[in-house]
Protein backbone atom coordinates (compact mmCIF):
# COMPACT_ATOMS: atom_id res chain seq x y z
CA UNK A 1 0.00 0.00 0.00
CA UNK A 2 1.49 3.49 -1.01
CA UNK A 3 0.90 6.60 0.96
CA UNK A 4 0.07 10.12 0.03
CA UNK A 5 2.16 12.57 1.62
CA UNK A 6 1.05 16.39 1.70
CA UNK A 7 4.09 18.95 0.64
CA UNK A 8 4.14 22.42 2.04
CA UNK A 9 5.06 24.88 -1.25
CA UNK A 10 4.38 28.91 -2.23
CA UNK A 11 3.26 30.46 -5.32
CA UNK A 12 5.07 31.39 -7.85
CA UNK A 13 4.07 34.43 -10.05
CA UNK A 14 3.81 34.22 -13.23
CA UNK A 15 2.06 30.72 -14.13
CA UNK A 16 -1.07 32.06 -15.84
CA UNK A 17 -1.77 29.92 -18.70
CA UNK A 18 -1.19 31.88 -22.20
CA UNK A 19 -3.13 31.15 -25.61
CA UNK A 20 -2.34 27.58 -25.00
CA UNK A 21 -1.38 26.71 -21.65
CA UNK A 22 1.97 27.35 -19.77
CA UNK A 23 4.84 27.80 -21.03
CA UNK A 24 8.22 28.76 -20.07
CA UNK A 25 11.99 28.23 -20.12
CA UNK A 26 12.79 24.77 -19.08
CA UNK A 27 14.92 26.15 -16.42
CA UNK A 28 11.98 27.79 -14.84
CA UNK A 29 10.49 24.34 -14.33
CA UNK A 30 13.13 22.73 -12.48
CA UNK A 31 12.64 25.38 -9.68
CA UNK A 32 11.60 23.38 -6.65
CA UNK A 33 7.69 23.11 -6.60
CA UNK A 34 7.09 24.90 -10.27
CA UNK A 35 5.97 22.34 -11.98
CA UNK A 36 4.22 20.61 -8.91
CA UNK A 37 2.29 23.56 -8.03
CA UNK A 38 0.87 23.76 -11.43
CA UNK A 39 -0.20 20.49 -11.60
CA UNK A 40 -2.12 20.80 -8.51
CA UNK A 41 -3.65 23.81 -9.54
CA UNK A 42 -4.94 21.79 -12.65
CA UNK A 43 -6.47 18.85 -11.07
CA UNK A 44 -7.70 21.52 -7.90
CA UNK A 45 -9.53 23.51 -10.78
CA UNK A 46 -11.40 20.20 -11.70
CA UNK A 47 -12.66 20.21 -7.75
CA UNK A 48 -15.05 17.67 -7.08
CA UNK A 49 -14.75 15.90 -10.86
CA UNK A 50 -10.91 14.86 -10.27
CA UNK A 51 -12.06 11.70 -7.84
CA UNK A 52 -12.65 8.91 -9.49
CA UNK A 53 -12.08 10.08 -12.95
CA UNK A 54 -9.70 9.29 -16.08
CA UNK A 55 -7.18 11.72 -17.51
CA UNK A 56 -4.96 11.34 -20.72
CA UNK A 57 -1.42 12.42 -20.61
CA UNK A 58 1.46 12.70 -23.41
CA UNK A 59 3.97 15.20 -24.65
CA UNK A 60 5.66 15.89 -28.15
CA UNK A 61 8.94 14.10 -26.38
CA UNK A 62 10.94 17.06 -25.76
CA UNK A 63 13.18 17.43 -22.94
CA UNK A 64 11.38 17.27 -19.01
CA UNK A 65 8.19 15.01 -20.58
CA UNK A 66 9.65 12.03 -19.21
CA UNK A 67 10.02 13.72 -15.88
CA UNK A 68 6.86 15.42 -15.55
CA UNK A 69 4.88 12.78 -16.45
CA UNK A 70 6.29 10.69 -13.35
CA UNK A 71 5.09 13.53 -11.17
CA UNK A 72 1.84 13.54 -12.97
CA UNK A 73 1.41 10.20 -12.14
CA UNK A 74 2.09 10.59 -8.59
CA UNK A 75 0.34 13.74 -8.01
CA UNK A 76 -2.90 12.52 -9.83
CA UNK A 77 -2.71 9.15 -7.91
CA UNK A 78 -2.49 11.50 -4.44
CA UNK A 79 -5.55 13.34 -5.68
CA UNK A 80 -7.98 10.30 -6.25
CA UNK A 81 -8.18 10.22 -10.10
CA UNK A 82 -8.96 6.72 -10.74
CA UNK A 83 -6.79 6.12 -14.01
CA UNK A 84 -4.81 8.10 -16.66
CA UNK A 85 -4.20 6.53 -19.92
CA UNK A 86 -0.64 7.55 -20.43
CA UNK A 87 1.41 7.60 -24.01
CA UNK A 88 3.81 4.84 -23.86
CA UNK A 89 7.27 6.81 -23.39
CA UNK A 90 5.38 9.70 -22.21
CA UNK A 91 4.71 10.18 -26.13
CA UNK A 92 1.20 11.38 -27.44
CA UNK A 93 0.61 14.35 -30.26
CA UNK A 94 -1.66 17.11 -29.26
CA UNK A 95 -4.40 15.91 -31.80
CA UNK A 96 -3.91 12.03 -30.94
CA UNK A 97 -4.59 13.62 -26.95
CA UNK A 98 -7.94 14.66 -28.20
CA UNK A 99 -8.67 11.79 -29.85
CA UNK A 100 -8.07 10.23 -27.32
CA UNK A 101 -10.22 12.03 -24.40
CA UNK A 102 -13.15 11.76 -27.18
CA UNK A 103 -12.97 7.72 -27.82
CA UNK A 104 -12.75 7.44 -24.09
CA UNK A 105 -14.69 10.01 -22.72
CA UNK A 106 -12.35 10.96 -20.45
CA UNK A 107 -12.37 14.22 -17.94
CA UNK A 108 -9.80 15.32 -20.08
CA UNK A 109 -6.25 15.57 -20.54
CA UNK A 110 -2.62 17.15 -19.48
CA UNK A 111 -0.46 17.25 -22.78
CA UNK A 112 3.11 18.45 -22.20
CA UNK A 113 4.01 21.00 -25.03
CA UNK A 114 5.45 23.98 -26.01
CA UNK A 115 4.53 23.48 -29.36
CA UNK A 116 6.52 24.67 -32.16
CA UNK A 117 8.95 26.16 -29.62
CA UNK A 118 12.73 25.04 -29.53
CA UNK A 119 13.10 22.45 -27.29
CA UNK A 120 16.23 21.08 -25.06
CA UNK A 121 17.48 22.08 -21.38
CA UNK A 122 18.01 25.82 -22.54
CA UNK A 123 14.70 26.10 -24.31
CA UNK A 124 10.81 25.53 -23.72
CA UNK A 125 8.71 23.36 -22.15
CA UNK A 126 5.09 23.60 -21.58
CA UNK A 127 2.07 21.91 -19.65
CA UNK A 128 -1.78 22.80 -20.63
CA UNK A 129 -4.67 21.35 -19.46
CA UNK A 130 -7.59 19.92 -22.49
CA UNK A 131 -10.85 19.55 -21.39
CA UNK A 132 -13.82 16.43 -21.62
CA UNK A 133 -14.63 17.78 -25.27
CA UNK A 134 -10.94 17.15 -26.03
CA UNK A 135 -9.87 20.78 -26.85
CA UNK A 136 -8.03 23.45 -24.61
CA UNK A 137 -9.30 24.28 -21.26
CA UNK A 138 -11.46 27.86 -22.05
CA UNK A 139 -11.18 31.28 -20.36
CA UNK A 140 -12.60 30.30 -17.14
CA UNK A 141 -11.38 27.06 -16.49
CA UNK A 142 -7.63 29.01 -17.53
CA UNK A 143 -8.06 31.88 -15.21
CA UNK A 144 -9.21 29.60 -12.32
CA UNK A 145 -5.99 27.97 -12.51
CA UNK A 146 -3.94 30.86 -12.85
CA UNK A 147 -6.00 32.01 -9.13
CA UNK A 148 -5.34 28.60 -7.42
CA UNK A 149 -1.61 28.81 -8.95
CA UNK A 150 -1.12 32.58 -6.95
CA UNK A 151 -2.34 31.30 -3.68
CA UNK A 152 -1.34 27.19 -3.20
CA UNK A 153 -0.38 26.11 -0.08
CA UNK A 154 0.46 22.51 -0.50
CA UNK A 155 0.09 19.85 -2.71
CA UNK A 156 -0.28 15.97 -2.08
CA UNK A 157 1.70 13.54 -4.42
CA UNK A 158 2.67 9.88 -3.66
CA UNK A 159 6.51 9.79 -3.60
CA UNK A 160 6.87 5.88 -3.47
CA UNK A 161 5.16 4.93 -6.58
CA UNK A 162 7.49 3.86 -9.35
CA UNK A 163 5.23 3.47 -12.67
CA UNK A 164 7.65 2.31 -15.88
CA UNK A 165 5.83 4.26 -18.81
CA UNK A 166 8.24 2.25 -21.66
CA UNK A 167 6.12 -0.57 -22.05
CA UNK A 168 2.45 -0.69 -23.08
CA UNK A 169 -0.06 -2.75 -20.54
CA UNK A 170 -1.76 -1.76 -17.18
CA UNK A 171 -0.13 -1.31 -14.13
CA UNK A 172 -2.34 -0.91 -11.08
CA UNK A 173 -1.37 0.54 -7.50
CA UNK A 174 -3.24 0.85 -3.99
CA UNK A 175 -2.99 3.83 -2.76
CA UNK A 176 -4.26 3.93 1.11
CA UNK A 177 -7.71 3.06 0.14
CA UNK A 178 -8.09 3.02 -3.19
CA UNK A 179 -7.11 1.36 -6.85
CA UNK A 180 -5.18 3.73 -8.98
CA UNK A 181 -4.87 2.10 -12.24
CA UNK A 182 -2.04 3.32 -15.19
CA UNK A 183 -2.50 2.06 -18.71
CA UNK A 184 0.40 3.04 -21.17
CA UNK A 185 -1.00 3.05 -24.14
CA UNK A 186 0.03 3.09 -27.79
CA UNK A 187 0.15 6.16 -28.58
CA UNK A 188 -0.15 6.03 -32.41
CA UNK A 189 -2.98 3.37 -32.78
CA UNK A 190 -6.49 4.92 -31.52
CA UNK A 191 -5.29 8.23 -34.23
CA UNK A 192 -4.41 5.69 -37.17
CA UNK A 193 -7.32 3.94 -36.77
CA UNK A 194 -9.88 6.91 -36.43
CA UNK A 195 -7.63 8.69 -39.70
CA UNK A 196 -8.72 5.50 -41.46
CA UNK A 197 -13.04 6.43 -40.98
CA UNK A 198 -11.92 10.15 -41.52
CA UNK A 199 -10.16 9.70 -45.06
CA UNK A 200 -10.38 7.03 -48.40
CA UNK A 201 -6.97 5.11 -47.46
CA UNK A 202 -7.01 3.52 -50.34
CA UNK A 203 -7.54 6.09 -52.94
CA UNK A 204 -4.88 8.20 -50.83
CA UNK A 205 -3.12 5.00 -51.38
CA UNK A 206 -3.44 4.52 -55.35
CA UNK A 207 -2.49 8.18 -55.60
CA UNK A 208 0.84 7.68 -53.96
CA UNK A 209 1.60 4.24 -56.05
CA UNK A 210 0.17 5.62 -58.99
CA UNK A 211 -1.22 3.69 -61.38
CA UNK A 212 -1.97 3.10 -65.12
CA UNK A 213 -3.61 6.46 -65.70
CA UNK A 214 -0.98 8.08 -63.29
CA UNK A 215 2.62 8.14 -62.03
CA UNK A 216 3.37 7.77 -58.55
CA UNK A 217 3.08 10.75 -56.66
CA UNK A 218 6.08 11.76 -55.06
CA UNK A 219 6.40 13.24 -51.33
CA UNK A 220 8.92 14.65 -48.75
CA UNK A 221 7.32 14.72 -45.31
CA UNK A 222 9.24 16.61 -42.88
CA UNK A 223 8.49 15.17 -39.20
CA UNK A 224 11.22 18.14 -37.73
CA UNK A 225 12.24 15.64 -35.14
CA UNK A 226 9.17 15.95 -33.46
CA UNK A 227 6.07 14.00 -32.17
CA UNK A 228 4.84 13.15 -35.71
CA UNK A 229 7.26 11.07 -36.71
CA UNK A 230 6.21 7.78 -35.38
CA UNK A 231 2.55 8.65 -37.14
CA UNK A 232 3.73 9.54 -40.21
CA UNK A 233 5.98 6.75 -40.51
CA UNK A 234 2.09 3.94 -39.40
CA UNK A 235 0.51 5.92 -41.69
CA UNK A 236 2.39 7.08 -44.97
CA UNK A 237 4.66 4.31 -44.54
CA UNK A 238 2.95 0.78 -43.22
CA UNK A 239 -0.86 2.20 -43.98
CA UNK A 240 -0.10 3.73 -47.41
CA UNK A 241 2.57 2.30 -49.11
CA UNK A 242 5.20 5.50 -49.65
CA UNK A 243 8.38 4.61 -49.90
CA UNK A 244 11.05 5.29 -46.69
CA UNK A 245 12.72 7.87 -48.12
CA UNK A 246 9.99 10.36 -48.34
CA UNK A 247 9.96 11.05 -44.43
CA UNK A 248 12.30 12.47 -42.91
CA UNK A 249 13.11 13.41 -39.22
CA UNK A 250 10.75 11.01 -38.35
CA UNK A 251 12.50 10.07 -34.56
CA UNK A 252 11.19 12.55 -32.17
CA UNK A 253 14.60 14.52 -29.90
CA UNK A 254 14.47 15.89 -26.96
CA UNK A 255 16.02 18.86 -28.82
CA UNK A 256 14.38 18.64 -32.26
CA UNK A 257 18.01 18.16 -33.33
CA UNK A 258 18.85 21.54 -32.32
CA UNK A 259 16.57 22.88 -34.63
CA UNK A 260 13.71 24.68 -34.31
CA UNK A 261 10.10 22.74 -34.58
CA UNK A 262 8.04 25.15 -36.58
CA UNK A 263 6.86 24.72 -40.21
CA UNK A 264 7.27 27.76 -42.19
CA UNK A 265 9.77 28.98 -44.72
CA UNK A 266 12.05 30.04 -42.50
CA UNK A 267 12.60 26.45 -39.91
CA UNK A 268 11.59 24.17 -42.44
CA UNK A 269 13.85 25.84 -45.09
CA UNK A 270 15.54 22.35 -45.67
CA UNK A 271 12.31 20.55 -46.51
CA UNK A 272 11.64 23.87 -49.00
CA UNK A 273 14.91 23.19 -50.62
CA UNK A 274 14.63 19.48 -51.01
CA UNK A 275 11.48 19.71 -53.10
CA UNK A 276 12.83 22.69 -54.79
CA UNK A 277 15.75 20.70 -56.38
CA UNK A 278 14.55 17.65 -56.14
CA UNK A 279 11.56 15.52 -58.33
CA UNK A 280 8.59 15.78 -55.46
CA UNK A 281 5.02 16.44 -56.26
CA UNK A 282 4.28 17.47 -52.67
CA UNK A 283 5.98 18.42 -49.33
CA UNK A 284 4.85 18.46 -45.59
CA UNK A 285 6.19 19.62 -42.40
CA UNK A 286 4.85 19.45 -39.00
CA UNK A 287 5.72 21.34 -35.57
CA UNK A 288 6.71 19.63 -32.49
CA UNK A 289 3.30 18.80 -30.91
CA UNK A 290 1.79 17.84 -34.18
CA UNK A 291 -1.06 20.30 -34.64
CA UNK A 292 0.71 22.37 -37.04
CA UNK A 293 1.06 22.13 -41.08
CA UNK A 294 3.00 23.95 -44.22
CA UNK A 295 1.85 22.27 -47.40
CA UNK A 296 4.26 22.91 -50.48
CA UNK A 297 3.89 21.86 -53.94
CA UNK A 298 6.39 21.14 -56.68
CA UNK A 299 9.05 23.38 -57.37
CA UNK A 300 8.79 24.39 -53.22
CA UNK A 301 5.05 25.96 -54.03
CA UNK A 302 3.96 27.12 -51.04
CA UNK A 303 0.34 27.37 -49.75
CA UNK A 304 -0.21 29.87 -47.13
CA UNK A 305 -2.43 28.85 -44.48
CA UNK A 306 -5.45 31.06 -45.39
CA UNK A 307 -5.30 29.69 -49.06
CA UNK A 308 -5.19 26.12 -47.35
CA UNK A 309 -8.12 26.49 -45.51
CA UNK A 310 -9.97 27.90 -48.19
CA UNK A 311 -8.58 25.27 -50.58
CA UNK A 312 -10.09 22.23 -48.27
CA UNK A 313 -13.26 24.24 -46.87
CA UNK A 314 -14.24 24.52 -51.21
CA UNK A 315 -13.19 20.94 -52.01
CA UNK A 316 -14.16 19.39 -48.47
CA UNK A 317 -16.68 16.77 -49.88
CA UNK A 318 -13.65 15.47 -51.31
CA UNK A 319 -12.90 13.75 -47.42
CA UNK A 320 -15.56 11.03 -46.64
CA UNK A 321 -15.78 12.23 -42.92
CA UNK A 322 -17.47 15.41 -44.43
CA UNK A 323 -19.79 13.33 -47.38
CA UNK A 324 -21.19 11.38 -44.43
CA UNK A 325 -21.33 14.20 -41.15
CA UNK A 326 -21.98 17.02 -43.65
CA UNK A 327 -20.46 20.77 -43.80
CA UNK A 328 -22.01 22.74 -41.12
CA UNK A 329 -20.19 26.67 -40.50
CA UNK A 330 -16.17 27.70 -41.62
CA UNK A 331 -14.26 29.77 -38.91
CA UNK A 332 -10.92 31.30 -39.12
CA UNK A 333 -8.89 33.43 -36.13
CA UNK A 334 -9.37 37.31 -36.73
CA UNK A 335 -5.64 37.47 -37.99
CA UNK A 336 -6.03 34.86 -41.03
CA UNK A 337 -6.80 36.79 -44.51
CA UNK A 338 -10.63 35.80 -45.50
CA UNK A 339 -10.16 33.68 -48.20
CA UNK A 340 -12.35 31.25 -46.37
CA UNK A 341 -15.44 33.78 -46.18
CA UNK A 342 -15.75 34.01 -49.62
CA UNK A 343 -16.04 30.22 -50.16
CA UNK A 344 -18.54 30.21 -47.13
CA UNK A 345 -20.59 32.76 -48.97
CA UNK A 346 -20.46 31.00 -51.97
CA UNK A 347 -22.04 27.77 -50.60
CA UNK A 348 -24.52 29.67 -47.77
CA UNK A 349 -22.51 28.27 -44.86
CA UNK A 350 -22.37 30.16 -41.05
CA UNK A 351 -18.70 31.96 -40.89
CA UNK A 352 -16.87 32.90 -37.66
CA UNK A 353 -14.21 35.00 -37.13
CA UNK A 354 -12.89 34.31 -34.16
CA UNK A 355 -9.78 35.38 -31.49
CA UNK A 356 -6.39 33.49 -32.01
CA UNK A 357 -6.67 30.37 -29.67
CA UNK A 358 -8.22 27.25 -31.07
CA UNK A 359 -10.33 27.17 -27.91
CA UNK A 360 -12.59 29.29 -29.25
CA UNK A 361 -13.59 26.93 -32.11
CA UNK A 362 -14.53 23.96 -29.39
CA UNK A 363 -18.05 25.73 -28.68
CA UNK A 364 -19.04 26.27 -32.05
CA UNK A 365 -17.96 22.54 -32.89
CA UNK A 366 -19.83 21.19 -29.70
CA UNK A 367 -22.88 23.22 -31.06
CA UNK A 368 -22.83 21.42 -34.58
CA UNK A 369 -22.18 24.82 -36.24
CA UNK A 370 -18.74 24.32 -37.04
CA UNK A 371 -17.06 21.57 -39.51
CA UNK A 372 -13.46 22.88 -40.84
CA UNK A 373 -11.52 26.04 -39.34
CA UNK A 374 -8.28 27.38 -39.39
CA UNK A 375 -5.42 30.07 -38.21
CA UNK A 376 -2.55 31.34 -40.25
CA UNK A 377 -0.37 29.86 -37.87
CA UNK A 378 -0.18 27.14 -39.53
CA UNK A 379 -3.06 25.44 -37.84
CA UNK A 380 -6.17 24.08 -39.86
CA UNK A 381 -8.42 21.56 -38.38
CA UNK A 382 -12.19 19.85 -38.41
CA UNK A 383 -14.31 18.29 -35.69
CA UNK A 384 -13.13 15.15 -35.78
CA UNK A 385 -10.92 16.65 -32.81
CA UNK A 386 -10.74 20.11 -30.90
CA UNK A 387 -7.56 20.59 -31.62
CA UNK A 388 -5.62 21.76 -34.87
CA UNK A 389 -4.70 18.77 -36.81
CA UNK A 390 -0.80 18.59 -39.33
CA UNK A 391 -1.15 15.20 -40.27
CA UNK A 392 -5.33 14.82 -40.13
CA UNK A 393 -4.48 18.51 -42.83
CA UNK A 394 -1.98 16.56 -45.06
CA UNK A 395 -4.03 13.82 -45.47
CA UNK A 396 -7.43 16.34 -46.27
CA UNK A 397 -4.68 17.57 -49.00
CA UNK A 398 -4.13 14.26 -50.28
CA UNK A 399 -7.60 13.63 -50.54
CA UNK A 400 -8.43 16.80 -52.68
CA UNK A 401 -5.71 16.08 -55.34
CA UNK A 402 -6.53 12.24 -55.40
CA UNK A 403 -9.89 13.33 -56.71
CA UNK A 404 -9.24 16.18 -59.04
CA UNK A 405 -6.33 14.94 -60.55
CA UNK A 406 -4.42 18.79 -60.18
CA UNK A 407 -0.95 19.53 -58.94
CA UNK A 408 -0.70 21.71 -55.59
CA UNK A 409 -0.01 24.60 -57.65
CA UNK A 410 -2.88 24.36 -60.18
CA UNK A 411 -5.44 23.33 -57.26
CA UNK A 412 -4.45 27.24 -56.13
CA UNK A 413 -4.81 28.60 -59.15
CA UNK A 414 -8.12 26.97 -60.10
CA UNK A 415 -9.62 28.67 -56.78
CA UNK A 416 -7.67 31.90 -57.37
CA UNK A 417 -9.17 32.41 -60.58
CA UNK A 418 -12.77 30.65 -59.06
CA UNK A 419 -12.37 33.72 -56.17
CA UNK A 420 -9.69 35.85 -55.93
CA UNK A 421 -6.76 36.13 -54.38
CA UNK A 422 -6.07 37.25 -50.45
CA UNK A 423 -2.73 38.14 -50.41
CA UNK A 424 -0.89 37.41 -46.53
CA UNK A 425 2.26 37.96 -44.86
CA UNK A 426 2.73 38.15 -41.24
CA UNK A 427 5.77 39.19 -39.72
CA UNK A 428 7.55 38.04 -36.43
CA UNK A 429 9.66 40.04 -34.25
CA UNK A 430 10.17 37.81 -32.00
CA UNK A 431 11.92 37.58 -27.99
CA UNK A 432 11.51 41.65 -27.67
CA UNK A 433 12.10 43.76 -24.91
CA UNK A 434 8.32 43.55 -23.06
CA UNK A 435 8.09 47.20 -21.83
CA UNK A 436 8.65 48.80 -25.03
CA UNK A 437 6.21 46.51 -26.73
CA UNK A 438 3.84 47.00 -24.31
CA UNK A 439 4.23 50.63 -24.76
CA UNK A 440 3.83 50.54 -28.56
CA UNK A 441 0.81 48.25 -28.50
CA UNK A 442 -0.80 51.32 -26.03
CA UNK A 443 0.76 54.08 -28.30
CA UNK A 444 -1.08 52.44 -31.19
CA UNK A 445 -4.64 51.70 -29.95
CA UNK A 446 -4.64 55.51 -28.50
CA UNK A 447 -3.63 56.45 -31.88
CA UNK A 448 -5.93 54.27 -33.99
CA UNK A 449 -9.30 54.87 -31.43
CA UNK A 450 -8.54 59.04 -31.90
CA UNK A 451 -10.92 60.88 -33.63
CA UNK A 452 -10.24 61.58 -37.04
CA UNK A 453 -8.28 58.21 -37.12
CA UNK A 454 -10.92 57.27 -39.31
CA UNK A 455 -11.32 58.50 -42.98
CA UNK A 456 -7.11 59.28 -42.92
CA UNK A 457 -5.81 58.10 -45.69
CA UNK A 458 -2.11 57.04 -45.79
CA UNK A 459 0.21 56.33 -49.36
CA UNK A 460 3.23 54.52 -50.27
CA UNK A 461 4.27 53.59 -53.71
CA UNK A 462 1.96 54.36 -55.98
CA UNK A 463 -0.91 53.04 -53.13
CA UNK A 464 -2.74 55.29 -51.35
CA UNK A 465 -5.03 53.53 -48.52
CA UNK A 466 -8.14 55.07 -46.55
CA UNK A 467 -9.03 54.07 -43.12
CA UNK A 468 -12.78 52.79 -42.96
CA UNK A 469 -12.31 50.80 -39.19
CA UNK A 470 -9.82 50.51 -36.28
CA UNK A 471 -10.36 49.02 -32.94
CA UNK A 472 -9.17 46.56 -30.77
CA UNK A 473 -10.75 42.99 -31.70
CA UNK A 474 -13.50 41.12 -28.96
CA UNK A 475 -15.53 38.37 -29.32
CA UNK A 476 -18.49 36.85 -28.13
CA UNK A 477 -18.64 33.55 -28.12
CA UNK A 478 -22.83 32.89 -29.86
CA UNK A 479 -23.15 29.97 -27.87
CA UNK A 480 -22.36 31.04 -24.08
CA UNK A 481 -22.02 34.39 -24.64
CA UNK A 482 -18.43 34.99 -22.86
CA UNK A 483 -16.64 37.51 -24.21
CA UNK A 484 -12.81 38.04 -25.04
CA UNK A 485 -11.56 41.91 -24.91
CA UNK A 486 -8.26 43.20 -26.61
CA UNK A 487 -7.83 40.15 -28.95
CA UNK A 488 -5.51 42.54 -31.48
CA UNK A 489 -5.31 45.98 -32.98
CA UNK A 490 -7.35 46.07 -36.21
CA UNK A 491 -6.99 48.66 -38.79
CA UNK A 492 -9.48 47.85 -42.16
CA UNK A 493 -9.03 50.23 -45.11
CA UNK A 494 -11.77 50.82 -47.89
CA UNK A 495 -10.34 48.50 -50.43
CA UNK A 496 -10.57 45.45 -47.98
CA UNK A 497 -7.11 45.88 -46.78
CA UNK A 498 -6.01 45.05 -43.28
CA UNK A 499 -2.99 45.75 -40.66
CA UNK A 500 -3.40 43.53 -37.19
CA UNK A 501 -0.90 43.82 -34.90
CA UNK A 502 -0.87 41.25 -31.69
CA UNK A 503 1.84 40.39 -29.12
CA UNK A 504 1.76 36.71 -29.26
CA UNK A 505 0.69 34.35 -25.97
CA UNK A 506 2.77 31.43 -27.23
CA UNK A 507 6.37 32.31 -26.10
CA UNK A 508 7.79 31.56 -23.05
CA UNK A 509 10.17 34.83 -22.68
CA UNK A 510 10.29 38.76 -23.76
CA UNK A 511 7.45 39.58 -25.99
CA UNK A 512 7.01 38.07 -29.60
CA UNK A 513 5.16 40.73 -31.93
CA UNK A 514 3.07 39.55 -34.83
CA UNK A 515 2.15 42.21 -37.40
CA UNK A 516 -0.25 40.57 -40.08
CA UNK A 517 -1.10 42.00 -43.35
CA UNK A 518 -3.23 40.64 -46.09
CA UNK A 519 -4.94 42.55 -49.42
CA UNK A 520 -7.59 41.27 -52.08
CA UNK A 521 -7.32 40.97 -55.31
CA UNK A 522 -9.66 40.20 -57.54
CA UNK A 523 -8.02 39.47 -61.21
CA UNK A 524 -4.42 39.70 -60.69
CA UNK A 525 -3.28 36.56 -58.51
CA UNK A 526 -0.26 35.27 -59.89
CA UNK A 527 2.28 38.06 -58.32
CA UNK A 528 4.67 37.56 -55.21
CA UNK A 529 3.16 37.93 -52.14
CA UNK A 530 5.75 40.15 -50.25
CA UNK A 531 6.13 42.63 -53.37
CA UNK A 532 2.12 42.66 -53.55
CA UNK A 533 1.71 43.65 -49.99
CA UNK A 534 4.61 46.19 -50.26
CA UNK A 535 3.34 49.27 -49.81
CA UNK A 536 0.97 48.12 -47.33
CA UNK A 537 3.68 46.49 -45.12
CA UNK A 538 5.37 50.03 -45.53
CA UNK A 539 2.37 52.00 -44.23
CA UNK A 540 1.83 49.39 -41.13
CA UNK A 541 5.45 49.72 -39.98
CA UNK A 542 5.43 53.65 -40.31
CA UNK A 543 1.63 53.98 -38.15
CA UNK A 544 2.57 51.65 -35.58
CA UNK A 545 6.55 52.60 -35.29
CA UNK A 546 7.75 49.10 -35.19
CA UNK A 547 10.98 49.46 -36.22
CA UNK A 548 11.82 52.39 -33.27
CA UNK A 549 9.81 50.61 -30.51
CA UNK A 550 11.26 46.90 -31.16
CA UNK A 551 14.83 48.21 -32.51
CA UNK A 552 14.96 45.88 -34.94
CA UNK A 553 15.40 46.34 -38.74
CA UNK A 554 13.85 43.45 -39.87
CA UNK A 555 11.57 40.37 -38.46
CA UNK A 556 12.61 37.27 -37.09
CA UNK A 557 10.25 35.29 -39.47
CA UNK A 558 8.62 36.47 -42.60
CA UNK A 559 5.50 34.19 -43.76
Amino acid sequence: MLNVVTVNTNPYEGQKPGTSGLRKKVKVFLQENYTENFIQSILDANKDSIAGSTLVVGGDGRYLVKEVVDKIIKICAANGVAKLLVGQNGILSTPAVSCIIRKYKTLGGIVLTASHNPGGINNDFGIKFNCSNGGPAPDNTTNEIYSLTTRIKQYKIVPDLVCAVNEIGTQTFTVEDRQFVVEVIDPVKDYVDYMKEIFDFPKIKTLIQGSEQRAPFKMLIDCMSGVTGPYVKRIFISELGAPEDNVIRATPLEDFGGAHPDPNLTYAADLVTAVKNGDYDFGAAFDGDGDRNMIIGRDAFFVSPSDSLAVLAENALCVPYFSKHGVRGFARSMPTAAAVDRVAAKHGKEMFEVPTGWKYFGNLMDAGRLSLCGEESFGTGSDHVREKDGVWAALAWLSVLAASGRSVQGTLEAHWAQYGRNYFTRYDYEECASDPCNEMMQALEKKITAPGFVGSSYSSGNKTYVVKLADNFSYMDPIDKSVAMKQGLRIIFEDGSRIVLRLSGTGSSGATVRLYIDSYEATDVRGDAQEMLRPLIEVALDISQLRQYTRRDAPTVIT
